[in-house]
């Protein structure tokens, strides 16, 4: 049975990030942790390797509709690759280990909340995505904007949660670089694909080498019963954003982000409240875990 909720969520989280330029580590985590309980680092490692499985299929379909703005992916990709890197060693600190895990659960969902009200109060303003290019991207003018602007905060927040960067990169392309939506969500998918593979090498070492509660694995578990059904999801959520209206493609991600990071807020503020450390940091003990089955 959970492999068969597993394969479902990777469907989801594949169709939410080919549509909306996101890794799908949004989905993944939150539905995990319902789940499997909290067990936060598992679950970055795990939804990393997955990621660049979801963004390859979109990657595709948006660079044969000729979407993917090449000079802005090689403006804003250094800078996030180091930031990735940076996000990862600070998801390590000790404030994040043990019982003190639960603290990025609740970073996490409340990063889910705020994306969830930003677009709600985006689609209550009438900007829904409708917003346009006011000039063409110039390398030379524009490209310290994009590296320092969209590549740093998508690098160092894809590896402080585990998430692929798109929530944060796409809305920043749209908002200071001043490019169309569906552009904005091309080249945050052609950013993902290196950002997910170092995002990913650089978690599961880390968790190799500073956790004993949990196995490398146990995340490539999780991930292989993913991936498949997140490919599928992927290369169909690509091709239905050529499609379907950006209106509601916005109202169904923000009311999916602010349950998914309520959620995760209450899991993390109640596990932070046990008194039992270890029982609490795992949420259920790692040999109870379907991971290690």
């Amino acid at each position: 049975m959970e492999t068969l909720i597993l394969a479902g969520i990777g469907l989801v989280a594949g169709v939410l990030g080919g549509l909306l330029g996101v890794g799908g580590s949004i989905v993944m985590i939150p539905a995990m942790t319902e789940l499997l309980g909290p067990q936060q680092h598992l679950y970055q490692a795990a939804a990393m390797i997955v990621n660049f499985f979801v963004v390859l299929p979109a990657l595709y379909q948006h660079h044969r509709a000729g979407a993917v703005m090449v000079p802005v992916v090689r403006r804003m990709a250094p800078l996030a690759i180091v930031a990735v890197v940076l996000g990862v060693l600070a998801s390590e600190w000790s404030i994040f280990k043990g019982q003190g895990q639960a603290r990025l659960v609740v970073l996490f969902g409340a990063f889910l909340v705020w994306e969830g009200v930003r677009n709600a109060l985006r689609l209550w303003r009438g900007k829904a995505g409708s917003s346009t290019a006011r000039r063409p991207f110039d390398p030379q003018r524009d490209g310290l904007k994009a590296a320092l602007l969209a590549g740093l905060p998508t690098g160092f927040i894809a590896g402080l949660l585990g998430v692929g960067g798109g929530t944060v990169c796409v809305p920043i392309q749209n908002r200071f670089l001043r490019i169309p939506l569906r552009n904005a969500i091309a080249n945050s998918t052609a950013a993902i694909v290196t950002l997910s593979l170092i995002g990913a090498a650089s978690k599961n070492w880390a968790m190799a080498t500073q956790h004993v509660e949990y196995t490398v694995s146990q995340s490539l578990w999780l991930a292989g019963m993913l991936i498949p059904t997140a490919m599928v999801g992927a290369w169909l959520g690509s091709r239905l954003m050529y499609v379907l209206p950006l209106k509601a493609l916005r109202i169904v991600f923000a009311v999916f982000l602010f349950a998914a990071g309520s959620r995760m807020v209450w899991h993390g503020y109640t596990d932070l409240r046990l008194p039992d450390a270890p029982a609490a940091a795992a949420g259920v003990s790692p040999d109870e875990s379907p991971a290690r089955r």
